[in-house]
Formats: structure tokens, sequence, C-alpha cells
């Protein structure tokens, strides 16, 4: 069984719309999957780590469950389920205490009784004690006694964390220690093939992928090593214009996305390579820019592209010419599918990443800008510009505060042009670069200085 971590794994089931979203948001203690009442909207698996007094576990939350169903989505979130399952140490089968025993928690129970794993049975949406005596109907479902909970107000975790507790495996050998996970975040337009590139670097089928747009609803975090470094992607959904957003289910998955970028050092803004650059792409990787992400640009689906059509470094040049607020992004082309260019991917964020959390000295700092004001002198409310000392004061995204004579004075034009000495001189390639221009202290002359003679 894969296993991620030193603690036991447990995998929330159930058939659609039972409350497992809810059961799972209320373990991890922050809203971390969608909820909304309609079957369907989970579909990936994700993950979160419960902690319950001094005992911590994982756990995955999954889609509705339909295990006869033959539709080609259902199918799909199916072998999702199958591969949680798979991973898990313990099961929680969630039902809806209000319906009693459907056929198809029947058939749900008869599938998990054959993988042989523990299971655990709650009875979800059991709002007060007089619901309890109806639950003697759920032990018809062979999978022993039912917790009774109600996910939506709190009412019974605690009890169903003491029963998992008791179940779970209490222990395994720790892993061998990697070092904090890069955290990257895979935005773009839907279907130019975020989840496909996802999997691609998992090497599995980790995320689901299908034709239509809007699969991905969720922001899905996958972790793994690659080469011995440790890495976490955040598959999300696709975004589109705000015009064009109308269900609130789609509006609650793209304010998802953009959260995401918000816990995440790295920004993989996807691009189709068989459409070009679009309106929505540079919008899309506006918000990687003003979220202060390090940033790589993959133009995927290269395969489609008819070999010999057009260049590489052509495609690059109408990037830098549609993005050039990006201009510092690397440029790297894939095939989700055939899986091409991953390696490079690997490498470019590790770069970008390491560039992201770079400090410079303060001495290197002031000497390069002030080579650059010279060579570049310039004039700020009627006086030349004057930098008396100049600092890194933070990290991801490198940001450098310039105590100057005239602040409020200088164009942005040229806080670009030293944006750039600072790239020139240190690099800092897929990362923005922030400025804070700071008033310097005022110089005043010492009481009881000598008088000039005459």
């Amino acid at each position: 069984m894969a296993r991620g971590a030193d603690l036991p794994v447990i995998a929330i089931v159930g058939r659609p719309n039972v409350g497992k979203s809810t059961l799972f948001n209320r373990f991890v203690g922050r809203r971390r999957a969608l909820v909304r009442d309609v079957p369907g909207v989970t579909r990936d698996r994700l993950y979160g780590q419960v902690s319950f007094e001094r005992w911590q576990a994982r756990v995955i939350d999954t889609g509705g469950f339909d295990p006869s169903s033959v539709e080609p989505l259902i199918e799909g979130v199916r072998r999702q389920i199958l591969t949680a399952l798979e991973e898990a140490d313990l099961v929680l089968f969630v039902v809806d205490a209000r319906d009693g025993v459907t056929a198809l928690d029947a058939e749900i129970a008869r599938a998990l009784r054959r993988t042989g794993r523990p299971v655990v049975l709650a009875a979800n949406k059991v709002d007060g004690p007089g619901q309890e005596p109806g639950l003697a109907d759920l032990y018809r479902l062979g999978v022993g006694e039912p917790v009774p909970v109600s996910a939506e107000h709190g009412r019974g975790v605690a009890e169903l964390l003491e029963v998992l507790r008791a179940r779970a495996p209490q222990s395994f050998a720790a892993p061998a220690r990697l070092g904090a996970p890069a955290h990257v975040a895979v935005i773009g337009r839907p279907n130019v093939g975020k989840s496909s590139l996802v999997n691609a670097m998992v090497g599995a089928e980790r995320v689901l992928v299908h034709p239509d747009p809007g699969t991905t609803r969720d922001a899905v975090d996958t972790t793994l090593v690659y080469e011995g470094r440790a890495y976490v992607l955040v598959d999300t959904a696709g975004i589109r214009r705000k015009g064009r957003v109308h269900e609130p289910l789609e509006k609650l998955a793209v304010v998802m996305a953009l959260r995401s970028l918000e816990r995440c050092q790295v920004a993989l803004v996807v691009l189709d390579a068989s459409e070009g650059v679009t309106a929505q792409d540079a919008h899309i990787a506006g918000y990687a820019d003003q979220g202060g992400r390090a940033t790589v640009l993959v133009v995927n689906k290269w395969d489609l592209v008819p070999h010999g059509m057009v260049r590489k470094a052509e495609v690059v040049e109408q990037v830098r010419d549609r993005l050039p607020f990006l201009e510092h992004a690397p440029v790297c082309f894939t095939s989700a599918v055939r899986g091409d260019g991953v390696p490079e991917i690997f490498d470019t964020i590790d770069e970008v990443a390491t560039e992201f959390g770079r400090q410079i000295g303060p001495a290197e700092v002031t000497a390069t800008l002030r080579a650059a004001i010279e060579r570049r002198p310039v004039s700020v409310g009627g006086a030349p510009l004057v930098l008396q000392s100049a600092s890194q004061v933070s990290t991801a995204p490198p940001t450098f505060a310039l105590r100057v004579n005239k602040p409020d004075d200088i164009h942005s034009s040229y806080a670009r042009y030293l944006v750039k000495s600072l790239r020139h001189a240190f690099g800092f390639a897929g990362t923005p670069i922030r400025l804070s221009l700071r008033k310097g202290a005022v110089r005043r002359a010492r009481a009881g200085a000598r008088r000039v003679r005459r």
C-alpha cells in the first residue's frame, strides 16, 4: 500500500450528496472541499490532515460512489475512489440517516466488504437524539454499528473521531526527511490540459481528466517526490472570463482556484499551444503576477502543432509580446499526453522557487542601484534622484526598500528600470520583484558648526 507519511490514512466514501465533503471540512478545520446541496460536486481525491487531541491521521475526501455506472465521467470518479481505497488503512462509510438504507448504500457496502479494509459507518444528518432510534435499520449494511453525527452542526464529530482513532493503525515507521516541499499551483483556462499535466508529473491518474471543460472543481493537492525533492501540486478549476461564469458552483471553484495561489510559491500558467496566447490567458497570468508568485509559463499540447509549422523561438516571442509583465518568467514546452517536457518543468520549478526565496545583502543592493542611477540619471521634483540606502526587506517575493530624496516623484517607467537593473545583477528568474520607495532622512547642520572664513 502506498504511504506518504507516518500517519494512518482514512478514506471517506459514500453515495453522492450524503455530506462527505462537509465532514471532511469539519475534520481538517477549514473549507478545503467545495460543498453544495447538489450531487456530484466532488470528483477528485482531496487530502487533508485531522488532529484530535494527540492523535493525527490523513483523510481523503472522494466523489459520490456509484459502483455500477458506466457513464464515462462517473467511471472516472469511481477510479479515483478505488485508488483512495487502495491507499487507505481505514474506510469511513458515510450514509444519510434520514434516507435509511438505499439500494446504492447496500451496493457500496458490498463493494467495501470485498476490499477487506476495516470500515466505520457514519450516520450523517442526525441533528438530535430523537433521530437515533431510527438508526437500527443501518445494521442491515453489515459494516458494524452506525455512529450518529451531524457534519453540518458538528454534533457527534468528537465521538466519531474517537471511534476512528480506536480502529486506525497506531504507528508506522517514519519516512526519511525530505525538507519542506515546494507548493505549485497549476492554473489556466478550462481544457488547456492542467489535470493531464498534473497526472504526467505524478506519473499516474491523480486527478480526473475528461474532454468536457470544467471537470476539475476543487483545488486538488497532490504530494509527490521527484528525484529526492518534495512537491505539492495544486490542480485548479479552469478560470473563465467573469461574464461567462454564471453557475454558483463554478464561481466557487474559481474562487478556490485563486485562493490556491495564496498558499503556493510557484504558479504554472498553462497555455494551449494549438490556440496561442489569448486575452484570458493574459488575465489569468496577471493573477499570478499580482499575487507575487514565482511563475513558469507552460506551453502545453505542443504535440498538436504540426512539425515545422512554427518554431519554439517564435512562440516564445509571441508569449513575450502578449505577456510583457512576465518577461522574467521562463517558458517550458510540454505534451502532457505523451509526457514530453516533464523533467524540464521540475528543473524550472526548482530554479524559480530558489530565486523566489533568495536574499541579497544591503551593500550589494545599494551599490547595484547607485550604479544604475549613475548610468541613467534622472530628475525628480526638480532635483537629481539621490539614493541614500537600499536593502532587501523580505523574500517570497523579493522586496527591496529604497530610501531616496523624492520617492513620490519617481515615474513608474524608471522604477521598472531599477527592477531590471536588479535582475541583470542578481537574476531572480521567474519571480516578481517589489520596490518600496521611502523618504530618506533629512540631514541637518550640526549646532555650533564652524563658520566659513571670509
